[in-house]
This record gives structure tokens, C-alpha cells and sequence, in this order.
């Protein structure tokens, strides 16, 4: 019948319904159900069990159904195990061992959480507890962590982001992501950056030997990390963190000349790259620039930092990095001597960029949507909690 049909798709399987109460003016549904089997098997020595000695009744609660709570009365059957001497009931599938929600209310809980506003809409709308909530809630995050593990893949990107201020050491707390630029997810989140607790964090993962590109910033633990921790990998400086490091020395001789006034006009222009300007903005910058030689200095060696990424070939991008940290020495700037000594530490990391043509873009996407997370939930105490909210938000 079409009756029974529909009724077997929205119980629980092995359950068989016996009656059902509805009221009208009554937001639940109750259902007395029971279940159908010639023998159940006893979870202490495996095996099968005929002998019926007792019933009783457990009430446990179903995912709702057309904005109707669902209320499930099963009529449980207790066994006799010949062998142990020890009784047992009957295990229903989808409703774990002593619980009084079914596996599939828990999973409209999570559902309900990423769809409403804040989870008191959701405990009001579900009728449940904040605790319950909460734990059902990060009880599901961790079971879709676990469904979307997978081995080390060929390239990642590595960056870290503000987690939180330590108030008892004043101190800040960064989270370290690790994103899949194939499968286009964070696959793992860790709290802090040092070397230690990164690997301590990742160790769980296989298929290190897998990965052979890492694309991180100009960050000394993240290098040493991948390294040690990812032996046949090529580590991939990224081409927005080297372009960027004049950039601070920039807006510090700025403010000498000018004060810290951020609505003037010549301080988006020192920023910006000096191609995409016109030619009327070029000639009124050259003109500003003349008369203060070392900003003038420090301008035109980021525009030459940026014209060297503008190089196809790593094997010409290797006589222009050398020429340009060349032209470098000659000059008395203590913030141009310090690009060149990064330059020339990070040489073979800069130059692989060439080869891959791999950027941490994806990645600061991914840092950005970790923002999100956050500001949704006004902040997060637990790492635990901020980490499975991030990892199913990225997946």
C-alpha cells in the first residue's frame, strides 16, 4: 500500500507503527511504534537470542515533521542470553544506547544552527535545552569532521589568522589553517604556530610524502615546519607578502613629511602599483617624489619589486632577483638593506613562484571567512568550538 509505504520512509528502519495520536490544536505527534525481528543478537558474546521475557516503553524524540514535533513511543522487547545468563534489550537503529533524541533529530539540529539566526531561535523552534543544544551541536560538527578526512594532498597553503587575546598573559593567540587548493577546503585548523604544537596538531593526517608544494608567507616557524614535517615538498613564498614588505616603511616616512592624515591622496598612490595609474596621477606623484629623495628611494625599489614579478621564467627571474638585490647593496637606506636581506634569505622560496606560479590567495579567503565565523558568534572561548564551527564552514 502507498499508506505503509510513505509511513516506513519516515520511521526510523526496523520500526513498524502501531498507532498515532494528533491533536489539532497540539504541536506533537505521537507515535507508538515497535520493532519486527525473529532475533536479536547479544552485544556481550554475539549470539542470537529467542527467548522474550519482557517490555517496556521508551520515549524518545524524532526529528520534526511539517513544523509538527515528533514523539516516538517504542515498545522495546528485553532478551534472555543462554550463554551470558544476562539480560539485554534490543538496540534501534538511528537512536544511540540510553538516549532519549534519535540520530536524525540531532542532525536537524545541526541544520537548524547554520540556518537561523542565533541558537536561541533554534532551542525555542526545537524545544530544547541550551546544554543539549550546544552538545548536540558540536557533537554533529565533530561526526562531519570525521566523514571528510582524507590523506595529505599535492599542494596546500599555509597562514595564520587573530584567534583571540590571552587575557591572563596578555598575549595574542593565532590559529594556523592549512587549506586544500585542490579540493578547494581547509582541511585542518591548529592553535598556534610554532613548531611543536603544529606538528603535535598534524600528525594524525597521512600521506606527508604526498605533498610536494607548500605556499606559505614569511613566516620563519611555518618554514621550518614544512621542512621538517613535509620532506618532499617545495615551499612557495607568497608574491603578495614579498610585494608588501616595503609597504610599512612606505607609510612610516609618509607620516614624517605629512602627519598621519589617512584621507591624502598620496598615500594611496605611494601604495599602489605604479602601472595602473594614469599619466596625469604618475607625473603629479614624480613631482611630489622629487622633493624628498629617500621616500623617493624606497618607491622606486618597490616598483622594482614589482616589475620583477612581472618576469616569465624562473631561470630569468634568478638574474633579475640577483641584479636587484645588487642594485640593493649600494644603497644607504636601513629599510631597503633589510628587503634585501629578506630577499636573499628567502631566495629559493621566491623563486619557486616562478616556476608554480602558486599564490596564498585561496588561503586568505579562507582567513576571511574565519572572520565571519567569528563575528557571527561574538567571539569564541573554546579553540575546540571555533575550530569544528571553521572546518564545516569551509568545507
Amino acid at each position: 500500500m502507498p499508506e505503509s509505504s510513505l509511513v516506513r520512509r519516515l520511521l526510523l528502519p526496523e520500526l513498524h507503527l502501531t498507532n498515532a495520536s494528533y491533536a489539532p490544536s497540539s504541536s506533537h505527534s505521537h507515535l507508538q511504534v515497535k520493532k519486527v525481528s525473529d532475533f536479536e543478537v547479544c552485544p556481550r558474546c554475539a549470539q542470537p537470542s529467542r527467548s522474550i521475557y519482557d517490555r517496556r516503553t521508551v520515549v524518545v524524540k524524532d526529528a520534526p515533521l511539517r513544523e509538527k514535533h515528533v514523539v516516538l513511543h517504542i515498545r522495546k522487547r528485553r532478551f534472555s542470553c543462554r550463554p551470558c545468563g544476562r539480560p539485554f534489550t534490543e538496540p534501534v537503529p538511528g537512536v544511540k544506547k540510553g538516549a532519549r533524541t534519535t540520530q536524525r533529530y540531532k542532525r536537524s539540529l545541526l541544520w537548524a544552527c547554520e540556518k537561523f539566526s542565533d541558537l536561541s531561535a533554534v532551542r525555542r523552534a526545537y524545544r530544547c535545552s541550551s546544554g543539549f543544544l550546544y552538545k548536540a551541536l558540536y557533537e554533529q560538527l565533530e561526526l562531519e569532521r570525521r566523514k571528510r578526512l582524507y590523506p595529505w594532498p599535492h599542494v596546500i597553503g599555509v597562514d595564520e589568522h587573530y584567534f583571540k587575546r590571552n587575557r591572563k598573559v596578555g598575549v595574542r593567540q593565532f590559529a594556523s589553517v592549512f587549506v586544500d587548493f585542490k579540493g578547494k577546503r581547509v582541511m585542518e585548523v591548529v592553535d598556534g604556530r610554532s613548531v611543536p604544537q603544529l606538528e603535535s596538531s598534524l600528525s594524525y593526517i597521512p600521506g606527508r610524502e604526498n605533498v610536494r608544494f607548500v605556499v606559505l608567507d614569511l613566516c620563519e616557524p611555518f618554514k621550518a615546519f614544512a621542512r621538517s614535517f613535509f620532506p618532499r615538498a617545495r615551499l612557495v613564498a607568497d608574491k603578495f607578502h614579498v610585494l608588501r614588505l616595503l609597504s610599512p616603511a612606505i607609510n612610516r616616512r609618509r607620516k614624517e613629511l605629512t602627519g598621519d592624515r589617512r584621507s591624502l591622496p598620496v598615500r594611496r598612490l605611494l601604495l599602489r602599483n605604479g602601472r595602473d595609474l594614469d599619466g596625469h596621477r604618475r607625473f603629479a606623484l614624480r613631482w611630489w617624489l622629487s622633493k624628498h629623495p629617500e621616500l623617493r628611494e624606497v618607491y622606486e625599489c618597490k616598483e622594482m619589486l614589482q616589475s620583477f614579478y612581472r618576469i616569465r621564467g624562473q631561470r630569468r627571474a634568478a638574474h633579475a632577483l640577483m641584479a636587484l638585490t645588487e642594485r640593493m647593496s649600494r644603497s644607504t637606506l636601513p629599510e631597503i638593506q633589510t628587503l634585501r636581506r629578506t630577499l636573499l634569505k628567502w631566495k629559493e622560496e621566491i623563486l619557486a613562484y616562478f616556476y608554480t606560479r602558486l599564490t596564498n590567495g585561496r588561503t586568505e579567503g579562507f582567513n576571511n571567512k574565519a572572520k565571519l565565523v567569528k563575528r557571527r558568534a561574538y567571539g569564541y572561548r573554546s579553540f575546540r568550538n571555533y575550530r569544528l564551527r571553521l572546518l564545516n564552514a569551509c568545507a
